[in-house]
């Protein structure tokens, strides 16, 4: 498809919260430059990003400002103006830790009177902080934002799906056999996990060549390396990746390249096989890895390689499994498949449980379902007392899948306590079969009108 025929995506907002830093992780490189400085991008910029295998034209622009259009102000806007026209979808961007400005509203009402399908993104979201700041944005009435870090890559994986599941579809000539449309790209696959774990034998065992170099010593992959595998469901683009060791532990700066090579292929991807020398345990290393991979919202199946040497299998099992209970008890449920790389002994049974645990990540569950499930969950553990008054909780409805995200509304809803959410997130995984997924439970309260008369 010719560049001029891509869809075209705009990054617009006011100045400096974040749209160059933004277009440069969604091409893939440094092309825009970034300043703390507003106002630094004048002209649009455009590039070529590359998105659960669809091709698509992004459009950097300058920071919408008033200004009178003779002014040099005046003429950057009318530029962003005009790449709006053109857009087949506009990301909006708002600061989280600013807030919502007046600016931020008044281009907010422009845009909707643009009649261009929106995607509001709430930047610099870095965190737990971050993401509660993000909610604000729900006030510009552009729907519900989707909370990121440009400048940290928090998030980029879930906009680009965002992304291609909004653009219009892509013409595509079927073939005489093909009844059914295909996926817009192939499942994304990061195998990650500490050096030795055996993740390249593993790659090299599931495309059935060897193409990785392996051996016994731990550091052989410097770098993330993709390479596509079909299978009767359709095509994964599967990333072996470096070992990840302690932070404390890596000195180079080629390492340290080498993690944050691996670490961004994580962030990349959809579902995440986490490979574990079964003859070593379940190490340290290997949970805090667990949960990166549980902050980022990916899905993830625990891989156990080297079985086949493991002496006593259910003593070793049933270790792993405690300590996962008792150390992931935020990712209950995660799937976990034994096998040998190296002779290949059980590999078979890796594509099947990630093809499952995808599925779940693309869970959706309708709201009537979700609130009579909610009514119930109301009614067996009330909410608890908060300053001596109750919370009152209205009402729950998933606002996106990957991973399945939630928000609830109610009278000061912010201040449930972190219990009862686990007790909510608990129900929700078990009622509508979640497991080994995060679950994202966000709070949106509704202000008493009388709270300050």
């Amino acid at each position: 498809m010719d560049a001029e025929n891509l869809p075209v995506v705009v990054i617009a907002g006011r100045p400096n919260v974040g749209k160059s830093t933004l277009f440069n992780r969604l091409i893939g490189r440094r092309q825009a430059i970034v300043s703390d400085m507003p106002g630094v991008t004048r002209d649009r910029k455009e590039g070529e990003a590359l998105m659960r295998g669809r091709r698509v034209r992004v459009i950097d622009t300058a920071g919408l400002e008033e200004a009178a259009p003779d002014t040099l102000f005046g003429r950057m806007r009318s530029s962003s103006e005009t790449a709006v026209e053109i857009a087949d979808l506009v990301l909006f961007c708002v600061d989280a830790r600013a807030g919502i400005t007046p600016a931020d509203a008044h281009f907010a009402n422009w845009l909707r009177r643009q009649g261009r399908p929106v995607l509001l993104l709430a930047n610099k979201a870095e965190g737990k902080a971050g993401t509660d700041a993000a909610l604000e944005a729900f006030s510009l009435g552009l729907g519900t934002p989707l909370a990121l870090s440009a400048e940290h890559g928090e998030g980029i994986g879930d906009l680009m799906g965002e992304i291609v599941d909004r653009l219009p579809q892509a013409p595509r000539a079927k073939s005489r056999d093909e009844d059914e449309e295909r996926p817009a790209g192939p499942l994304r696959l990061a195998i990650i996990g500490r050096p030795n774990a055996g993740k390249s034998t593993l790659l090299n065992t599931l495309i059935g060549e060897e193409r990785m170099i392996t051996g016994p010593e731990a550091g052989l992959t410097r770098d993330a390396i993709a390479v596509d595998l079909h299978d009767e469901h359709g095509e994964i683009r599967l990333v072996d990746t470096a070992g990840i060791r302690k932070r404390a532990r890596v000195d180079e700066a080629l390492e340290r390249m080498s993690v944050s090579a691996s670490i961004e292929a994580l962030k990349m991807a959809e579902v995440v096989v986490l490979t574990i020398d079964a003859t070593l345990g379940v190490h340290e290393q290997d949970l805090q890895l667990a949960r990166l991979i549980e902050r980022e919202g990916r899905a993830c199946v625990i891989a156990l390689n080297k079985w086949d040497a493991v002496e006593n299998r259910s003593a070793t099992r049933q270790a792993i499994a405690d300590r996962l209970e008792i150390s992931l008890a935020q990712m209950r449920g995660i799937p976990v498949v034994t096998f040998s790389a190296l002779t290949g002994a059980g590999v078979n049974k890796l594509l099947p449980a990630v093809r499952k645990v995808y599925e779940v990540w693309n869970a959706r569950v309708t709201t009537g379902e979700l609130n009579r499930w909610f009514e119930e969950a109301l009614e067996k553990h009330q909410p608890p007392l908060v300053d001596g008054r109750r919370l009152k909780l209205r009402y729950m409805t998933q606002v996106k899948s990957r991973p399945p995200t939630f928000v609830l509304f109610g009278t000061r809803a912010e201040l449930l306590p972190d219990a009862y959410k686990r007790y909510l997130i608990n129900g929700l995984r078990e009622t509508f079969h979640l497991p080994g997924v995060p679950i994202r439970l966000q709070m949106r309260g509704t202000k008493n009108p009388y709270a300050d008369k």
